[in-house]
């Protein structure tokens, strides 16, 4: 493969990887690196992300320029320098890139052979901009890469990593501690949380031992969190990070909790009180607009989502969620009134009131048939916004006048 103007330049993947690793450990411990250090790593993760991918994009545009100038003689005068002319030419068979398989395959064994990618996600905070891109651009492609001749339903280096080094997960989750690294991890962990094991193992991840390596098939789902795994700590980068990083932070927190939707559906049942104390207490609350409004309507989408009905059921019986959400219709901001409404509207509907809920509902009867017909009435071209009310509405006035204990609780299979 070529990089730029050497074909003949190019490292070995071997040479490639083991270069780039003594780089980056060196970038890692040494607290005043030269710069001539951080530009030949620059300069290997670049390769590499070329070697793994093809040309970039806008290499491919810079050859087509070139070789338009040239075949048409535009700006001849321009071009009589024969730097220019090797330039045009140069870029001209970059076009030509092309990623073979079977090197692709080669490069990525170095990368696990090496360890390397444990390092990157450790050290990608230390890294420069532009390197921090191409690292991200070299994981995320290590792990979507698939062996044309392979039957395995799982990327082959993901499999690898999911079996004998999960901690890299785990690293690329701790890597919304700092700004630098918080996009970049981000995006990589979106990329492996295709997966429903590497789901499992953010989820599941309790602290261990130095050394140690979880087995995930050892899991057992049963058994509560101690709260004090890598995916709790979503709810204080969600919460107390900057914006760029929080909104990030949410996007990954939301992509676990709504991809695999039977994992995550065991998992909340069985930490049902751990989780939404904290999702009611931290984001639900918060100060927030864009939080708050965005974990509400997150919240929507679990509750209804119809693999976690038994989350549900457990979740509408609560007097206390119920005040919470009441207190959402009444916010200044219509949007968070229209989120809340969607949630509001399970407990209401639910055909098996708890009976601290009825007691609620009862109580403020009046002031609810004299707040809902107006509420969000701008909204007059939502007809199922509408529809929906106006059922609430009937609930509410059909109402017992004293709380009747539910005759039969949900299904036992809780339609799982």
């Amino acid at each position: 493969m070529a990089f730029l103007f050497g074909r003949n330049k190019q490292k070995a993947s071997l040479d490639l990887v083991r270069s780039t690793k003594d780089l980056v450990q060196k970038l890692a411990t040494d607290e005043n690196p030269p710069p001539k250090l951080a530009e030949e790593l620059a300069r290997n993760l670049g390769q590499m992300k070329v070697a793994l991918q093809g040309t970039p994009g806008e290499m491919t545009t810079c050859a087509e320029f070139g070789l338009l100038l040239y075949e048409k003689g535009a700006a001849a005068s321009f071009l009589t320098n024969s730097f220019v002319k090797t330039l045009a030419r140069t870029l001209t068979e970059l076009i030509e890139l092309e990623v073979s398989p079977d090197q692709v395959y080669q490069l990525i064994h170095m990368i696990l052979q090496e360890d390397l990618l444990l390092l990157l996600a450790t050290s990608i905070r230390k890294l420069p901009f532009e390197a921090r891109k191409d690292t991200q651009a070299i994981m995320s492609n290590v792990f979507r890469f698939k062996n044309p001749g392979s039957t395995s339903h799982e990327p082959v280096a993901l499999h690898h990593v999911i079996k004998n080094r999960p901690e890299i997960f785990i690293a690329l989750c701790n890597g919304y501690n700092d700004k630098n690294s918080s996009l970049p991890c981000g995006a990589i962990l979106r990329e492996a949380l295709k997966w429903d094991a590497v789901a499992a193992i953010i989820l599941y991840n309790e602290p261990t031992a130095p050394g140690v390596v979880p087995d995930i098939s050892n899991i057992d789902p049963t058994v509560p969190s101690s709260g004090e795994g890598v995916f709790w700590k979503f709810f204080d980068y969600i919460d107390k990070c900057p914006f760029d990083v929080s909104a990030d932070s949410f996007t990954t927190f939301r992509e676990i909790l709504t991809r695999h939707k039977q994992l995550v559906s065991t998992y909340l049942f069985h930490n049902f009180d751990a989780f939404f104390n904290n999702y009611n207490e931290v984001l639900m609350l918060s100060e927030s607009y864009v939080t708050k409004r965005q974990s509400i309507k997150l919240l929507g989408e679990i509750l209804l989502d119809r693999a976690n009905y038994k989350v549900m059921t457990k979740y509408v019986e609560s007097g206390s969620n119920l005040k919470i959400i009441m207190n959402l219709l009444r916010d200044e901001r219509k949007m968070i009134n229209y989120e809340g409404f969607h949630v509001f509207k399970v407990f209401v509907a639910n055909p098996h009131k708890s009976v601290a809920v009825q007691r609620i509902l009862i109580n403020n009867r009046a002031a609810l048939l004299k707040f809902l017909p107006t509420f969000l009435e701008d909204r007059t071209e939502d007809d199922q916004f509408n529809d929906e009310k106006t059922f609430l509405i009937r609930q509410i006035d059909m109402l017992p006048p004293a709380p009747v204990p539910p005759e039969n609780a949900m299904p036992a299979n809780g339609g799982q």
